[in-house]
């Protein structure tokens, strides 16, 4: 989804990580995997993490605190240490989107802000192992501010971060739904599905690379 194409070129890209310059850190397939490998009950697992993880992504949780509650509410053989390994493990960049990004930031001097749900601690760990502090201005990240999207706070907030309006901005997502709230409220967005696909939609608002 795209909105009509703004007659001023805009100077600010609005980009989630999950899903867009990274994997999602610690969706279904992951919990998935991590039930397979620590031989936990997933059912368990996932219902505990439905009921923990909005507060965890909201900041009023640690991740140990969610862990506590998730899988560490009973003995396990295996330590918490071991466990946050494994769930850091299995982020892993985008390397085409991220050198496109990058890209686009130096030949159209861009700024660039992260509008992420995401608990602190991952956070944390993904923007130092992907270098992501190197190219994004700011990082407007739910577990920090203590919106989460879809809540229309959280861009309000990040358009007044980036001294941007509505129109200035490009937003780059995976979810349709967090898509239609940006598109509602004005935000130009896109709907990321393939690097190629979304430097088409960019190069008709006049962000193609030579």
């Amino acid at each position: 989804m795209a909105n009509a194409v703004p007659t001023v070129r805009p100077s600010t890209l609005f980009l989630d990580i999950g899903g867009v310059l990274l994997t999602n850190g610690w969706g279904r397939q992951k919990r998935r995997l991590a039930a397979d490998e620590f031989k936990i009950d997933y059912a368990e697992m996932d219902e505990r993490h439905h009921l923990s993880f909005n507060s965890y992504e909201d900041g009023k949780l640690s991740l140990d605190q969610y862990l506590d509650q998730v899988v560490f509410y009973q003995e396990r053989p295996f330590s918490k240490d071991d466990f946050k390994t494994f769930m850091y493990a299995q982020s892993q960049p985008y390397p085409e989107m991220l050198q496109f990004v990058r890209a686009l930031k130096e030949h159209y001097r861009l700024k660039l802000v992260v509008v992420s749900n995401e608990g602190r601690e991952l956070t944390a760990y993904r923007i130092e192992k992907f270098g992501l502090r190197d190219f994004i201005d700011a990082f407007v990240v739910s577990s920090y501010v203590h919106y989460r999207k879809p809540d229309r706070d959280i861009y309000l907030l990040a358009l007044d971060i980036a001294q941007v309006t509505a129109d200035q901005v490009i937003y780059i997502d995976d979810r349709p739904l967090f898509i239609e709230v940006a598109h509602g409220m004005g935000i130009p967005s896109i709907q990321h599905s393939t690097v190629e696909s979304t430097a088409a939609i960019l190069a008709t608002y006049g962000l193609a690379l030579p």
